[in-house]
């Protein structure tokens, strides 16, 4: 089953891309093209970053290598708000009172941008005004909690400890902002690609950008062998797909699971909650129809390549029809994150020798307010202006990574481990015969690791078991039907196609 395009018991996959769903692709530049500023993605940082620069004047190109707002933005749970579960505690520690206010404060534009946004054009993307909630079922965690909401309020923020929600069961205590906002995020970025195009900016979709060479003017070359020079050029890729500075020693990849369904109005919470307990668990409502709003819970963090996806679907489907009673499952689906090792995204120059090309990544779960901050700092950034918070997110800091030296070692052990276990054979592995339907496994033959799926008729498919990114060996997602890197979240179908970078290349196929 596949939770990309629909999954058991007559689900659905993303709700954002069923209610919104694509037309007809914007075909891939047909030659060599030179355009002031190319941006590579278009995800919520690359179209917004790309619509701010052609309101400059500027002529942008997208190029985006699957469709518009259709990767991780057209799975996320659509939450627009500042309160990032308990980063501002962590960051008055790690970055001192000025850092946390910084952080509040650009997050806080971003939404306060998007709201302007959604009045100019006029779209229609159910935005909802909301409070965003971070709560504890433990009393343990009330503590924490306090020391989050004095640490967000002195950051800025309309922050304060509640003990009572509108969820329809006792929390400990919780950190409530106001003021936040939730809506339809494809239907808003679909709406900001038109005005994009109406302003003179290009779209290029089915276009995977597969190499970089800085200059003046910088050359990307696609997988088909077109060319575009650039005065100016943003990696907004998720994960950085060309990675001159080794952001990937920076950055850890994580997916998780949603699943959403039809509640009646009156019992669905009109808050925005997420707990770090149980692996996490966040739950907000969206507008539905027939007095009925959409349930949205997310959750079951891991990191790519488990083998045990669908007893976490299990998990959470259970824990939100038991705290909701009367919920209908009809969505499940499941996205995924990078999270930096010092908990503040990397938005700025790629490298530090960079002087025309910009990144933006690391958003650890909350890139909708992130990636509207970075197409402003890199507007600002591009055009030669001050941004008073470019130093928080520059991703040459160097400082922060040895504040953080815990969490950045740990990272680099458990890649480490990775490319060192990976090179080992196995002890043990199964026979081809083994394999069921449906399923997959990395399996020696010819003295080489192959990674081999049997589809539902029973015929096998191999491919190398080598992530084409930087060679680590990929696992087997039986409940998404995908290869998985676990060391920097690369994606392939079961025929070695990418579903997902870093990588720019497919899986090889191999004979049996």
């Amino acid at each position: 089953m596949n939770t990309e395009t629909g999954t058991e018991a007559g689900t659905k996959g993303s709700y954002w891309l069923e209610t919104a769903p694509p037309g007809e692709p914007a075909p891939p530049p047909p030659h060599d093209l030179s355009v002031d500023v190319a941006v590579v993605g278009g995800g919520i940082a690359g179209l917004s970053a790309a619509w701010e620069l052609t309101r400059q004047g500027r002529e942008v190109a997208v190029l985006e290598a699957g469709r518009l707002a259709a990767g991780v933005t057209g799975r996320t749970t659509a939450k627009l708000t500042a309160l990032h579960t308990l980063v501002y505690d962590h960051l008055r520690r790690t970055r001192g009172p000025e850092g946390a206010r910084l952080y509040a404060r650009s997050q806080s534009a971003a939404i306060s941008h998007a709201a302007e946004i959604v009045e100019e054009l006029g779209i229609d993307c159910e935005w909802e005004e909301a409070a965003a909630f971070t709560y504890a079922e433990d009393p343990g965690g009330v503590a924490e909690l306090r020391a989050e909401a004095e640490a967000a309020r002195e950051a800025g923020l309309s922050a304060d400890f509640v003990t009572e929600t509108d969820l329809p069961f006792p929390v400990a205590g919780a950190v409530r902002v106001t003021g936040q906002a939730q809506f339809h995020p494809r239907k808003y970025l679909l709406a900001l690609a038109d005005d994009l195009r109406r302003r003179g900016g290009a779209v290029y979709e089915d276009t995977r950008v597969v190499g970089l060479s800085e200059g003046e003017p910088c050359v990307l070359t696609t997988d088909a062998g077109v060319s575009i020079r650039a005065d100016e050029v943003v990696i907004a890729t998720h994960y950085p797909v060309f990675d001159r500075a080794l952001l990937f020693t920076r950055l850890s990849p994580r997916r998780e699971l949603v699943v959403a369904g039809t509640v009646d109005e009156a019992l669905a919470p009109r808050g925005m909650y997420i707990t770090p307990e149980q692996a996490t668990r966040s739950v907000r409502s969206a507008p539905y129809a027939d007095g009925k709003r959409l349930l949205i819970v997310t959750g079951e963090h891991f990191t790519p390549g488990a083998a045990d996806v669908e007893e976490r679907f299990a998990r959470l489907s259970a824990w939100a029809q038991d705290r909701f009673p009367g919920l209908t499952l009809t969505h499940r689906w499941a996205t995924q994150d990078n999270d930096s090792t010092d908990s503040v995204p990397l938005v700025g120059p790629l490298h530090a020798g960079s002087r025309h090309t910009y990144v933006a990544t690391g958003f650890g779960g909350w890139g909708l307010s992130g990636g509207i901050m970075a197409a402003g700092l890199i507007g600002d950034l591009v055009g030669g202006r001050e941004c008073e918070w470019s130093g928080l997110y520059d991703p040459r800091r160097l400082a922060s990574v040895i504040r953080e030296g815990g969490s950045f070692l740990k990272h680099q052990a458990h890649v480490a481990q990775r490319f060192v276990g990976d090179r080992l054979p196995p002890l043990t592995g199964p026979a081809l015969e083994d394999i069921p339907r449906g399923e997959g496994a990395v399996v020696r033959t010819d003295g080489r690791q192959c990674a081999i799926h049997r589809d539902e008729t029973g015929q096998l498919h191999a491919v190398s078991a080598r992530c084409t990114h930087l060679g680590c060996i990929v696992a087997f997602n039986s409940a998404e039907q995908a290869w998985e890197c676990p060391c920097h979240g690369s994606r392939f179908a079961p025929d070695g196609q990418i579903l997902q970078g870093p990588a720019v290349r497919p899986l090889e196929k191999h004979d049996i």
